[in-house]
């Protein structure tokens, strides 16, 4: 144990919280902007000496001044955020390291995913644990010549996104729909996963998967739920793509599906990358056109506003019956609020 002191960072300590950004950045990291827990150890100055974060169950924004590596403040870091983890009852946890870094975090017990070279390493703290989750998909892999893949947030569900279903289920023997499981959007995973099931229970072809912690989660692609640069975007793309190819050679997918975004920065870049990456391991990427309701796009976002503004009858056109039931129950009303009080619920 080193002689510095472990302290929690709150948001209102701003000479605290300006040393972290000013260390991150002078070790080539900027800061996440989704983060919540933050540590740091002090010299006997009040100087920020080591820094690391959490967010949900990942850790993130990890570094040690340069003028103190060597001197074990890593380890110390990461001792405390993976107890504290443990204190909040997450144990399974996931970091993102650049490629030079990775040996050291594996040496403190945490296991490569995948990597993208001369960017990014994806790491866990379980040794089989991505090996596992593609042994629990393989028990679902159904036969077929055509098996195409969708991966879905559906915050909520609507027209557009079945839309995109249905195209995709007649074009496949087999559709392996991936509901995004981790709970980042306004509208919780389980209502999320209960209105895709319910607005494509007419499909008889379907088979349905929660993503759990590797697919277009804050684990694998932070970028995802918030604003962002291109270049960290595309970092987080690819390292999400070589994930999704792991899991297609396990269930046999020669097809994933994905809606136009002409709207969405964050996906738009998703899209382009993914079109170019895919067919490289012979899977098609498939972009299909948004369905449009009087001339504009279908899309999640509007019928939030729509919602966000109180006006539920124009959700009518854009949403399935099955959709559309839920919110004007009372069994929403707690959505409702939660919709109602956020300032900003386009998605980027």
């Amino acid at each position: 144990m080193s002689d510095y002191q472990l302290s929690k960072v709150y948001p209102a300590d701003k000479r605290t919280n300006s040393q972290v950004e000013k260390l991150l950045l002078h070790e080539g990291i900027r800061r996440d902007k989704n983060l919540d827990y933050t540590c740091v150890l002090l010299d006997d100055d009040y100087n920020v000496v080591a820094t690391g974060s959490c967010f949900g169950n990942t850790l993130r924004c990890l570094a040690v001044s340069s003028e103190h590596q060597g001197e074990g403040l890593m380890n110390e870091i990461i001792t405390h955020l993976v107890n504290y983890q443990f204190e909040r009852g997450n144990y399974h946890i996931f970091l993102y390291t650049k490629t030079n870094s990775a040996k050291f975090f594996g040496d403190l017990g945490f296991y490569e995913i995948v990597r993208i070279e001369n960017q990014i390493v994806f790491m866990e703290n379980k040794k089989t644990g991505f090996q596992d989750y593609l042994n629990t998909l393989a028990k679902t892999k159904q036969a077929g010549n055509k098996i195409g893949a969708l991966v879905l947030n559906a915050n909520p569900f609507t027209l557009g996104h079945l839309y995109l279903v249905e195209t995709a289920a007649a074009e496949n023997d087999v559709l392996h729909i991936f509901i995004v499981s981790e709970d980042a959007s306004l509208v919780p995973f389980e209502i999320r996963k209960r209105l895709v099931m319910e607005g494509t229970s007419h499909l008889k072809n379907i088979v349905y998967h929660d993503s759990g912690p590797y697919i277009i989660s804050s684990a694998t692609f932070p970028s995802y739920f918030q604003k962002d640069e291109a270049a960290v975007i595309e970092s987080h793309a690819n390292l999400d793509l070589e994930i999704f190819i792991k899991i297609a050679a396990q269930l046999n997918i020669n097809a994933r599906y994905v809606g136009e975004e002409p709207k969405s920065l964050v996906t738009g870049i998703y899209n382009k990358i993914m079109a170019q990456k895919l067919p490289e391991h012979e899977i098609k990427c498939v972009i299909i056109p948004r369905k449009q309701n009087n001339g504009e796009v279908i899309s999640a976002s509007n019928v939030r506003q729509a919602i966000k503004n109180n006006e539920l009858e124009k959700i009518k056109a854009l949403v399935p019956e099955s959709t559309y039931k839920f919110f004007t129950s009372g069994e929403a009303k707690n959505v409702i609020s939660k919709i109602q009080a956020e300032a900003n619920v386009i998605h980027y």
